[in-house]
């Protein structure tokens, strides 16, 4: 791993940053917030961290990924959310709820 550091020395003139008033500030390329922007913020501050993904490597039949991919993008995402409903209707099956349709185990053509 290159442990090499990648930063560099900032550029800004930070004297003249500090002289300036709020007014003196271009945001002409800046878009307004409106009410309803702002309502739909999220702030996460000492909140439970977001659980992240963890990349690995998966065996799919091709014609299957290639019918995913075919959808667009955002294709992993459904992907991820079809075995998450798989999951939790596992779970529900193994607590005791009525056996359904996604219960049953899957199994490969191969």
């Amino acid at each position: 791993m290159n442990k090499k550091c990648i930063t560099r020395n900032s550029h800004t003139d930070w004297e003249q940053l500090d002289k300036m008033n709020d007014r003196d500030i271009d945001l002409s390329d800046v878009p307004e917030i409106s009410p309803e922007m702002f309502g739909k913020a999220i702030a996460r501050k000492g909140l439970k961290p977001i659980e992240r993904k963890t990349q690995i490597t998966l065996r799919i039949d091709s014609d299957v990924l290639n019918w995913f991919r075919k959808q667009g993008r955002g294709y992993q995402t459904r992907i991820n959310l079809l075995l998450r409903a798989y999951m939790k209707e596992k779970r529900k099956s193994e607590q005791g709820a009525a056996p359904d349709h996604f219960s049953a185990p899957l199994q490969s053509g191969r």
